[in-house]
């Protein structure tokens, strides 16, 4: 028996959330600071107007990436939903990890405030050194939401940038607006809103049940071994049982795996959307069930396996849609991200639709925006690739730092007759290749441009 007690004990889901809680905090902390060549891991810059995924940086002109992550994000939380229930939500949400934070660790171990099996049962702060340490935990919650809340910002304001903004406070308010109120909203939420934003603010729960399948895995509490608690109507019938014929009911009704629910639930009555995952009942009944030498009621398995026996099967037709599917967003994703683009170019016809010059030379003037999208800087170049008639004029190449812009008056000319029609202005189409000197393969673009030639009689 105790063989059995203390293997639950160092096996227990609630250690391994920890060191899930733990790999998520230092993932979330530490992604900020990766760079790759300059640019980071991820980021989407409001300031800059640039989102940067592992390592390469996107202009918001480049941002058709976007959908394709959206249709990642969704499909991803979809997949795994069907797989584990909502286990993100009891492993490596923020807000669950917030929570655990502040009710397991400040209140629990620091302070000594509640016992971390009873999550149902509220520390009395009627005592005045209870309500003094209850002040003590919202100041270290304020201090460790102020980290949490800057962390948050750092995915659109690389630290950097963040670090040296604040050192002006005057001048950057709004940042220092958004930190503070978003710490404040932490405060809000994880020491008086607490698992009502589970249950009630976040839209996750309420898409689950439609995910789920007789073969995804959550908690589950076997009837065929403990009888049931509830009928359909999910009303209390367990202790009603006395006026019924006995049976061989396993629950001890000890209602330990309720009051273990952070959520405040009871899993015995099925599948219910306030039900995050985190597997502490599971725990729980482990503990009570393994001194009588039983297996626990509360499993983390399928609906398949515990009703009807049946093997939980993992490849099945949601999930191979569901890989399918995964794997051709993600294929898609690396395609359209090799078509990344290391320099943007815009080119604007100016007012003037065209200029006669001596000899009649035909000039066309342009306006091309350069902006350098590499992480190094570039010397650019322009050349004609369709119309050996038109000459570039007006334009050297020039050398242009990285994330920086360029305008340049660019002059399109030609000395030869290339229309001749008296009735009116011909426009000709121009391909312009533009590139840089010192890596032509990797950074070359074309843009179209529209040359106006007169018409005949306006020439001498």
């Amino acid at each position: 028996m105790n063989e059995t007690s203390t293997s639950v004990k160092k096996t227990s889901y609630r250690i391994k959330r920890y060191y899930s809680y733990i790999i998520a905090t230092i993932i979330s902390l530490a992604v900020p600071f990766i760079t790759i060549n300059g640019n980071h891991l991820f980021l989407l810059s409001f300031d800059k107007k640039q989102f940067h995924l592992i390592g390469i940086a996107f202009d918001m002109q480049e941002l058709y990436l976007m959908p394709f992550l959206l249709m990642l994000l969704f499909l991803g939380i979809f997949a795994a939903t069907a797989l584990g229930g909502r286990a993100w939500c009891g492993w490596a949400c923020p807000q669950t990890i917030f929570r655990v934070i502040y009710r397991d660790l400040i209140e629990s171990k620091i302070l000594g405030l509640r016992r971390i099996k009873n999550k149902q049962k509220e520390p009395n702060w009627s005592k005045a050194e209870n309500a003094s340490k209850k002040v003590v935990a919202i100041i270290i919650w304020s201090a460790l939401s102020l980290i949490a809340a800057a962390d948050f910002i750092w995915y659109f304001v690389p630290p950097e940038d963040f670090f040296e903004y604040i050192q002006n406070p005057t001048e950057h308010m709004l940042l220092i607006g958004i930190v503070l109120s978003t710490a404040a909203f932490l405060v809000y939420d994880v020491v008086w809103l607490k698992e009502d934003f589970c249950v009630y603010v976040c839209p996750y729960s309420r898409v689950q049940s439609v995910l789920y399948d007789d073969d995804t895995y959550q908690a589950i509490y076997s009837t065929n071994r403990g009888g049931d608690i509830y009928n359909d109507d999910k009303e209390k019938i367990i202790f009603k049982a006395k006026d019924l014929p006995e049976v061989a009911n396993e629950c001890t009704t000890c209602e330990s795996c309720v009051t273990v629910c952070p959520t405040h639930i009871d899993i015995r009555k099925g599948m219910q959307l306030e039900c995050i995952n985190c597997l502490e009942c599971v725990d729980a009944c482990t503990t009570v069930m393994g001194k009588l030498g039983k297996e626990s009621l509360v499993q983390w398995s399928s609906t398949s396996a515990i009703e009807k026996g049946q093997p939980t099967k993992l490849i099945r037709k949601s999930t191979i849609m569901y890989a399918v599917s995964l794997v051709l967003i993600v294929g898609l994703l690396f395609v359209m991200g090799g078509k990344k683009e290391y320099m943007l170019l815009n080119v604007n016809k100016t007012s003037q639709l065209y200029k006669i010059k001596e000899n009649n030379v035909v000039a066309n003037n342009f306006l091309f925006l350069f902006q350098n999208t590499d992480s190094k800087p570039h010397t650019y170049a322009l050349e004609i690739m369709d119309h050996k008639d038109i000459k570039i004029t007006r334009f050297r190449p020039f050398k242009l730092s990285p994330k920086k812009l360029a305008k340049k008056v660019v002059v399109l000319q030609t000395d030869k007759l290339l229309v001749n029609d008296i009735t009116k202005d011909t426009p000709i189409t121009v391909t312009i290749r533009a590139y840089a000197v010192d890596e032509p393969e990797r950074i070359s673009v074309t843009r179209k441009a529209v040359f106006f030639f007169p018409r005949a009689d306006k020439l001498k």
